[in-house]
C-alpha cells in the first residue's frame, strides 16, 4: 500500500468524524437526520465549510463538511446531480442542508439518490441553527485533537532522544515503542528472524507463531508503510544505506477497529506512530553504530589502532604513524591477522558479564606474554566481547607459518603455567620440556587398588581432565590466522578473515595449533556470516519469491523439493525417489520452481548459486 493509505488513518486520528460531529450539541440543537450516505459517516471531518453557490467545489481541497441552507443551488435535476457529483469528486466529508428557506419539508429525492449513490453522506437539519455554532465546535474539537496529536509526538521525540543519548539498548527501544503505541512491536532480520519484540500485553506466543511465514505475506510498498491487508505498519532499520532489519507495529492492537478511526480497509494508523516507528528504528540504528564495550574512550592505544583497521576510522597512514610511536613498525613489513578466543563462552563454568570479562581480561594478557616469549612484534588488545586480536609484523613473509607456530606454542605454555597457579587447581606448572622419563612414570601409575586391568590414571591425564574443565588446556582456545598481507591499507582483511575463521572454528572439534582459511569449509563459512545483511539480502534475492510462494501454500513444500534436487547432484530420477514422489510428480514440481524463480535449474551456475542460498538460509536459520 502507498504512503497515502498511512495518511488517512492519520486524519481520522487527528480529524473528528461526521458521526462524532454530528454527536455535538450545537448539530443536535438543530434535530439532524440522515437521509443517505451512512456509510460514510466515519470520514473524517479536516474543516467546516458555509457555502450558497453551486460552484463551490473549486474552492474545496477535500475534507471539508459543507454547510448550506441549499437557497443558491440549481433548480433542476441534473444541475443536482452535478453539484453532488462535484462534491464527491473533491473529497469533501458530507453535506449538511438546513430545511426550511430553500427546502421545507426535505431535500429533493434527486439529490438524496445522487449522495446515495456517490456514498456522500447527507444530512437534514430539520431546525434552525446558527452554523456559527457548528463552526465553532468542530473547529475547537480539531484544534484539541491537534495539540493532543503535537503532545505526543513530542514525548515520542522527547523519549527516543533520551534513549539514543544514554544508549539504550534494542530492548529498551522496542519496550518503549509498545508502550508509547501500545500496540505489539517486534524487530526482525531481513530474513524474517525475531531479534526482538514487545507484545504489549497480548499473547507473545500467538504473536510469534509461525512468524517468518506470516512475515513474507505482510509486503507494503515504500521505507515506512502500512499494509492494511495483515495489519502491520512496517519501516526499514538501517544507516549509512545499509539497511538490516524490519520494525513492525501491528495496528490496531485487537481485532476491533476503535470507532474514531474509518471502516473499511484503507483505515490506517495515526501519524503519530508513524513517527514513533520511524524514531525507533532511527534509534536502534543509531545504537547498532555507535555501540561499543564499556571501556569508551580509555582503550588503549592498542586497541584503538586495531579497531581503526578493522572500521575504517582512521587513515591506515595515521595508524602507521601512531604505532610507529610505540615502536611497532607496519610499514614494508608482512601483516598476518590473528584472533583469540575461548571455545567455549564459559569455558570455566563460570557465567556473568564480570566473569566474561576478567576472561577476556587474562586471554589479552596471556596473549600479550606469549608475543613477548615468541619475540614477535604485533598490535595485540581485545577488539570485542569475545575475541584478542593481534597484527604480527614480520620482517621475512618465509616466515609467516614458523611466526604462528611460535606463538601458539607460547600461548599454551603461558596459559598453562597460569592455569596451574591458580588457587585450587591442583596441577603442577606445565613444562615445556618434560624429562625421558616423565611419561613412563606418569603412565605406570595404576588406579588404587593396584589393579592392572584399571586404566591408569597418571599426573597428565588429571592434568588434561582439570585444565578441559577450567578452560586452560590446550583445546580450550581457538588462534585462527588470515592471510598474510603485503601492505597495512590490506590489514583490515587478513583480521577479518581471521575472525570469521575463529568464528566457525567454534564448530570444529579438530585440536588445531593454528586455524587457518582451509580448514574452514562453505557452510562453516556462511554460519559465521550469517548476521551479515549482505548475506541475507542474497538469499533474499535467490529464494525470496519461492519462500513467500511457500508461505502462501505450505503444503507443497517447494523449498524441499528443491533441495533435495539439489542434494542428489541435479540428478532428476535419484530426486524423485528421494523426495518419494513419482517422476512425472517431481519434473512438474520442478518446472514449477522455475517458473516461480525464473531461473533455468538445468544451468550449473544457477543451480550452484541456489545451493549457495539454501546453505546460507540452513546458517541463518542456525541459532
Amino acid at each position: 500500500m502507498s504512503r497515502s493509505g498511512v495518511t488517512e488513518g492519520s486524519v481520522s486520528a487527528v480529524f473528528p468524524t461526521v458521526r462524532e460531529v454530528l454527536a455535538l450539541d450545537p448539530v443536535r440543537h438543530g434535530a439532524p437526520r440522515m437521509v443517505a450516505g451512512d456509510a460514510g459517516l466515519d470520514r473524517p471531518v479536516r474543516w467546516v465549510h458555509v457555502a450558497e453557490v453551486p460552484d463551490i467545489a473549486t474552492l474545496l481541497g477535500g475534507g471539508e463538511l459543507v454547510l448550506t441552507t441549499g437557497i443558491g443551488l440549481p433548480g433542476d435535476d441534473a444541475g443536482l446531480r452535478a453539484f453532488i457529483g462535484d462534491l464527491a469528486d473533491v473529497g469533501v466529508s458530507g453535506l449538511v442542508v438546513e430545511l426550511g428557506r430553500r427546502y421545507v419539508s426535505g431535500v429533493p429525492r434527486v439529490m438524496a439518490a445522487a449522495a446515495e449513490r456517490r456514498g456522500l453522506p447527507l444530512v437534514e437539519l430539520r431546525r434552525a441553527t446558527p452554523f456559527v455554532r457548528i463552526t465553532e465546535a468542530v473547529h475547537a474539537l480539531i484544534v484539541d485533537a491537534q495539540l493532543t496529536e503535537l503532545r505526543a509526538t513530542e514525548e515520542i521525540h522527547q523519549r527516543f532522544n533520551d534513549l539514543s543519548v544514554e544508549g539504550g539498548d534494542a530492548a529498551e527501544v522496542i519496550r518503549q515503542a509498545a508502550e508509547l503505541s501500545g500496540c505489539p512491536v517486534v524487530l526482525e532480520n531481513l530474513s524474517r528472524q525475531v531479534l526482538g519484540y514487545d507484545p504489549a500485553g497480548e499473547s507473545a506466543e500467538l504473536l510469534l507463531d509461525g512468524w517468518e511465514q506470516h512475515s513474507r505475506q505482510v509486503r507494503p510498498t515504500g521505507r515506512t508503510a502500512y499494509d492494511p491487508d495483515n495489519g502491520w505498519l512496517v519501516t526499514a532499520v538501517g544507516a549509512r544505506g545499509q539497511d538490516w532489519g524490519r520494525l513492525l507495529l501491528r495496528w490496531p492492537a485487537s481485532g476491533d477497529v476503535p470507532t474514531a478511526q474509518p471502516s473499511g480497509p484503507t483505515a490506517g494508523p495515526p501519524t503519530r506512530l508513524t513517527i514513533l516507528i520511524e524514531r525507533a528504528a532511527s534509534t536502534l540504528a543509531l545504537g547498532r553504530l555507535i555501540r561499543r564495550d564499556a571501556e569508551g574512550l580509555e582503550r588503549q592505544i592498542h586497541r584503538t589502532l586495531l579497531t581503526a583497521l578493522l572500521d575504517h576510522s582512521r587513515p591506515v597512514d595515521e595508524v602507521a604513524l601512531r604505532a610507529k610511536a610505540l615502536g611497532v613498525l607496519l610499514d614494508r613489513r608482512h601483516l598476518v591477522g590473528v584472533m583469540v578466543r575461548h571455545r567455549a563462552e564459559d569455558p570455566a563454568g563460570e557465567t556473568g558479564p564480570e566473569a566474561a570479562q576478567a576472561r577476556l581480561r587474562d586471554l589479552s594478557e596471556a596473549v600479550g606474554q606469549a608475543l613477548r616469549e615468541a619475540k614477535l612484534t604485533a598490535l595485540t588488545s581485545a577488539v570485542d566481547d569475545n575475541s584478542v586480536g593481534v597484527l604480527l609484523a614480520l620482517t621475512d613473509p618465509a616466515a609467516e607459518d614458523r611466526a604462528l607456530s611460535a606463538f601458539a606454542s607460547a600461548l599454551r605454555r603461558v596459559r598453562l603455567d597460569a592455569g596451574a597457579g591458580r588457587p585450587g587447581l591442583g596441577v603442577e606448572p606445565a613444562r615445556a620440556t618434560p624429562g625421558p622419563d616423565a611419561s613412563r612414570a606418569e603412565s605406570s601409575r595404576a588406579a588404587p587398588g593396584g589393579d592392572p586391568s584399571r586404566p591408569a590414571v597418571g599426573v597428565a591425564a588429571v592434568r588434561a581432565g582439570v585444565e578441559r574443565a577450567r578452560g586452560v588446556g590446550p583445546g580450550a582456545v581457538i588462534v585462527a590466522a588470515g592471510s598474510g598481507v603485503g601492505t597495512l591499507r590490506e590489514a583490515r582483511r587478513s583480521l577479518v578473515e581471521a575472525r570469521q575463521i575463529a568464528e566457525a572454528a567454534t564448530r570444529d572439534r579438530r585440536d588445531l595449533a593454528v586455524f587457518r582459511l582451509p580448514h574452514v569449509g562453505l557452510a562453516g563459512l556462511l554460519h559465521l556470516l550469517r548476521d551479515e545483511p549482505r548475506l541475507q539480502t542474497f538469499v533474499e534475492r535467490e529464494l525470496g519469491a519461492l519462500l513467500e510462494y511457500d508461505a502462501r501454500h505450505p503444503r507443497e513444500r517447494l523449498l524441499d523439493t528443491l533441495r533435495t534436487y539439489l542434494e542428489q547432484g541435479r540428478n532428476k530420477s535419484a530426486g524423485a525417489a528421494a523426495a518419494h514422489l513419482s517422476r512425472p510428480a517431481f519434473y512438474e514440481r520442478l518446472a514449477r520452481i522455475a517458473r516461480i524463480l525464473d531461473v533455468d535449474l538445468d544451468s550449473v551456475e544457477a543451480s550452484l548459486s541456489l545451493h549457495v542460498a539454501l546453505l546460507a538460509l540452513q546458517a541463518v536459520r542456525t541459532p
